[in-house]
């Protein structure tokens, strides 16, 4: 709990995977709203939220939920933001922020603000954390402690409401970054998006491999497989929406990406080692500076990647995870 006063009244939470259930437990953990009203379009999913407690209030359509929420988060896949905004459009009181958490900012402010009123304003938000768990069971307050929540308000945005949904998310604990929702796409597509479609691509490779037994690749994971498979665990729906939505931004660092891999590919073929040993040398600060900065831990791997809903304690990733 936490002795600051409430930043909004009511927040309104649509959908309650891992981000969305994480932020209802982080809201009401951190006083951050007086009333915390949450809704899914899975009726499994409702009742399983109602078994679990950490709503104020459940209710079966978005409109209900928004209609007298101060703070609406849309916490469902980006390919999802369009339809949920025209749901909710109607249903809005006039003063009411509205919000996402989406990875992608430019195609959900494209799909998002044409169907948001005059009365509202609209600050879009990317909270860089997540696990590769999903699900209402999935979250726990503590995931946005220490990680950064990039706000990327449009042109014309009314400064207080940035600044009221930035005092929001500093007060669960996150830190706060600004910046256009082009720049966003840029820097997630390599520091996030990229990343995910590579550990995709070489489980899959493993999985593909006749020479290697599937029993093998499992037997034998070291590190590095390992953390893939943890990347690639990620939900299927939210990335692919995430690919689609990106995509000129990930072609663009995927080419990049691709012209280095066949540098790397020529060093080793010929015994360039001088190359190698210079990129690891690069590379190798790179990790030091992301521990430093408290993005992650120097921690030995083994046993630190446990369900967060089990162990109930802080598990997040450098990864963007988004919804």
């Amino acid at each position: 709990m936490t002795d600051a006063a409430p930043v909004f009244g009511t927040v309104a939470l649509i959908g309650a995977g891992l981000i969305g259930s994480s932020l209802a437990r982080a809201t009401r953990a951190r006083g951050a709203a007086t009333t915390v009203i949450v809704t899914d379009a899975s009726e499994r999913v409702r009742h399983r939220v109602r078994a679990l407690g950490f709503a104020d209030v459940v209710v079966d359509t978005a409109a209900e939920a928004v209609a007298t929420a101060d703070l609406v988060i849309a916490c469902v896949p980006v390919g999802a933001q369009g339809l949920v905004a025209a749901e909710i459009g109607p249903a809005l009181k006039p003063g009411a922020i509205v919000s996402d958490v989406g990875s992608v900012k430019a195609a959900v402010v494209r799909d998002m603000a044409p169907h948001l009123p005059a009365h509202v304003q609209f600050v879009p938000a990317h909270p860089v954390a997540g696990t590769e768990n999903s699900g209402p069971d999935a979250g726990f307050a503590e995931l946005f402690e220490g990680r950064w929540t990039i706000l990327t308000p449009p042109d014309g945005s009314d400064p207080l409401a940035v600044r009221q949904v930035a005092t929001y998310w500093e007060q669960l604990g996150a830190k706060v970054e600004v910046m256009t929702p082009e720049h966003h796409d840029l820097v997630l597509a390599i520091t996030s998006h990229l990343p995910h479609l590579i550990a995709y691509n070489i489980v899959g490779t493993a999985d593909d491999l006749a020479a290697v037994t599937k029993s093998e690749v499992i037997k034998f994971s070291a590190g590095g497989f390992r953390d893939f498979t943890r990347i690639a665990a990620s939900d299927p729906t939210m990335w692919r929406d995430v690919f689609l939505a990106n995509r000129e931004a990930v072609l663009e660092m995927l080419g990049r990406f691709t012209e280095d891999l066949a540098y790397l590919q020529r060093a080793i073929r010929w015994g360039e080692g001088d190359k190698l040993f210079d990129l690891f040398t690069r590379t190798r600060a790179i990790r030091r500076s992301i521990i430093e900065s408290g993005q992650e831990t120097a921690a030995p791997d083994f046993g630190r990647r446990a369900s967060p809903a089990r162990e109930r304690v802080p598990v997040p990733r450098p990864y963007g995870a988004g919804e």
